[in-house]
C-alpha cells in the first residue's frame, strides 16, 4: 500500500469514528482490524490531524543510495554534459553514475529535471522596454473607458501545402497519418485584429506584406468600428507599421492610438495566441491545392471562431513580469556579461 493510500485510509477511519460510529463497525466497512480504527482515532485526538502523515521509524523501503550519491547525480545532471552529445539520457547517466536507469528516472522526476526537453526564449534588448511593457500591460489590465482595444499583427508566409499522397484516416488503435513530404502551392499573409473585450477577430488575407496592404486593413477596421470611439492598437515594431504613409494616415485618423510592444516581445501581443489556434486547428494538418483553397480554410476558421469567440484574458501583473525578467537578465549576465544590455544604433558614417 502506497503512502498516499495509507493516509487516505487513515483519514476515512478518523472521519467515521469521529461521527460516533463504533470501532468494530468502522473496521468492518473498511476491511481493517478494530484496533486499527481505535488506534487512529486516539492518535488524532492526542497529536492532531497531522499524525496521519507520520510513518514510524524503521518502516518502509530503505534507500539503496545515500544522500551524497543522490546529490552527486543531480549535480552531474545540472553541471555536466556527456562526451560528444548535448544532453544526458536516463541510460547514459545511469552508466556514468553506476546506477540503474530507473533510479535516474525517479530522481529526475523528484527534482522535475527533463534534460531531453528545451524551450526557446529571447530577452528583449529594447532601450524602452519597461516603458512599452508598462503601457501595453496597463492597457490590458485597465483599458480606457468607452474605448476598444485591438491586438493587431500579420501572420505572413502561410504556406498552401499539398501532400504527395493521400493521408490515412484515424481508426481504433491508430491516429491519422500524412506523408512527411509536400508540395508548395504558394503563400498568403493574414492581417488580423483581436478584440480584447470579446475575443472576436477581424481578418483579411493579402498576397503581399507591404504598407499598402496594412493601410487597406486599417481602413477595414475603420469601417468595422464606426463612430467616435478610440481604437487602441497593440502593434509590433515591424517596418510596415512605421512607414511615412502609415504615420500620415494615423495622423489624419486620430481615434487610432498605436501602442508598440518592445522588440523581441511577441508574447505581449494577444493576437499571437490566436495565431497559434489558427495554425494548430486549421492550417498545420490541412491539405491545400492552391492559395484560394488556403484562404477559404482561414475564412472558415474565422467565421467559426466568431460564432463563439473566446477572449484571452491577460492576468500577469507588471511586477511579476519585471521580477522574472530581472532573474533571467542576472543569469544571462553571469554567463556572458553584456549580452542583455540595450542595443545601441550605430551611427552611419558620412
Amino acid at each position: 500500500m502506497g503512502r498516499n493510500t495509507q493516509v487516505a485510509l487513515r483519514c476515512r477511519l478518523v472521519l467515521a469514528t469521529a461521527g460516533g460510529r463504533p470501532d468494530l463497525e468502522v473496521a468492518a466497512v473498511y476491511g481493517v482490524n478494530r484496533h486499527t480504527a481505535a488506534l487512529w482515532r486516539g492518535r488524532v485526538q492526542t497529536a492532531g490531524i497531522g499524525a496521519v502523515w507520520e510513518i514510524q521509524a524503521g518502516r518502509g523501503r530503505k534507500p539503496k543510495y545515500d544522500v551524497k550519491k543522490r546529490d552527486g547525480l543531480i549535480a552531474a545532471t545540472l553541471q555536466t554534459k556527456p562526451k560528444g552529445v548535448t544532453h544526458w539520457s536516463c541510460r547514459s547517466m545511469a552508466k556514468a553514475q553506476g546506477v540503474s536507469k530507473n533510479t535516474v528516472n525517479r530522481l529526475w522526476q523528484l527534482h522535475n529535471l527533463k534534460p531531453h526537453q528545451s524551450h526557446t526564449f529571447k530577452l528583449s534588448r529594447d532601450p524602452r522596454f519597461v516603458e512599452k511593457l508598462t503601457d501595453v500591460v496597463g492597457l490590458y489590465l485597465n483599458p480606457p473607458q468607452q474605448a476598444i482595444v485591438l491586438c493587431v499583427d500579420e501572420k505572413s508566409q502561410i504556406q498552401a501545402l499539398d501532400r504527395t499522397q493521400p493521408g490515412l484516416p484515424m481508426k481504433k488503435g491508430r491516429c491519422g497519418t500524412m506523408t512527411h513530404d509536400y508540395k508548395r502551392n504558394g503563400t498568403t499573409t493574414l492581417f488580423a485584429a483581436l478584440s480584447v473585450l470579446d475575443g472576436k477577430v477581424i481578418g483579411q488575407c493579402h498576397g503581399r506584406h507591404r504598407h499598402q496592404e496594412f493601410l487597406k486593413f486599417l481602413r477595414r477596421l475603420d469601417r468595422e468600428f464606426p463612430g467616435p470611439q478610440e481604437l487602441h492598437l497593440v502593434l509590433d515594431n515591424y517596418g510596415t507599421h512605421k512607414t511615412p504613409q502609415v504615420q500620415s494616415w494615423l495622423k489624419r485618423h486620430q481615434r487610432f492610438v498605436p501602442h508598440f510592444i518592445p522588440t523581441s516581445s511577441s508574447w505581449l501581443n494577444l493576437v499571437e495566441r490566436w495565431f497559434g489556434e489558427l495554425t494548430q486547428k486549421a492550417v498545420r494538418r490541412g491539405v491545400f491545392v492552391s492559395v484560394p483553397d488556403l484562404v477559404q480554410a482561414i475564412d472558415a476558421f474565422l467565421a467559426a471562431w466568431n460564432e463563439d469567440p473566446q477572449p484571452f484574458v491577460w492576468t500577469a501583473k507588471l511586477e511579476e513580469i519585471l521580477k522574472k525578467i530581472a532573474r533571467a537578465r542576472a543569469k544571462l549576465e553571469s554567463i556572458q556579461p553584456g549580452s542583455t544590455q540595450p542595443r545601441r544604433r550605430q551611427k552611419q558614417e558620412a
